[in-house]
């Protein structure tokens, strides 16, 4: 499965942007999703987590409650709403898949993954 990372820019401070996620090659409900994102001089970050068929989601403490991970299998594509955004939510926002459910402690290493998108840059400054 190739990914698609869409949707980033330049977003004011408490302002919102939605990342997309577009598979092909493969259809996507076969796949588990993982956003991470990198900002620079540091390591990579997971994010979100989504299964497969939805339902199941799991986020990093620093996003919960401000971003909402989703899938539309139907579309092959998942997202991430990231609202009330911080200058500190500034990086390279990537999405990954695998086929593998993941669980709690798995699910935010990126090693875990198999797939990965090109990155989408998300800047958060006034």
């Amino acid at each position: 499965v190739q990914l698609q990372a869409s949707g980033g820019g330049l977003v004011q401070p408490g302002g919102s942007v939605r990342l997309s996620c577009t598979a092909s090659g493969a259809t996507l409900d076969a796949y588990n999703i993982g956003w991470f994102r990198q900002a620079p001089g540091k390591e990579r970050e997971g994010v979100a987590y989504i299964y497969y068929r939805g339902g199941r989601v799991f986020y990093t403490a620093s996003v919960r409650g401000r971003f909402t991970i989703s899938r539309d299998n139907a579309k092959n594509t998942a997202y991430l709403q990231m609202n009330s955004l911080k200058p500190e939510d500034t990086a390279t926002y990537y999405c990954a898949a695998t086929p593998r459910s993941l669980i709690l402690s798995s699910w935010s290493l990126a090693g875990s993954y198999d797939f990965w998108g090109q990155g989408t840059k998300v800047t958060v400054s006034s």
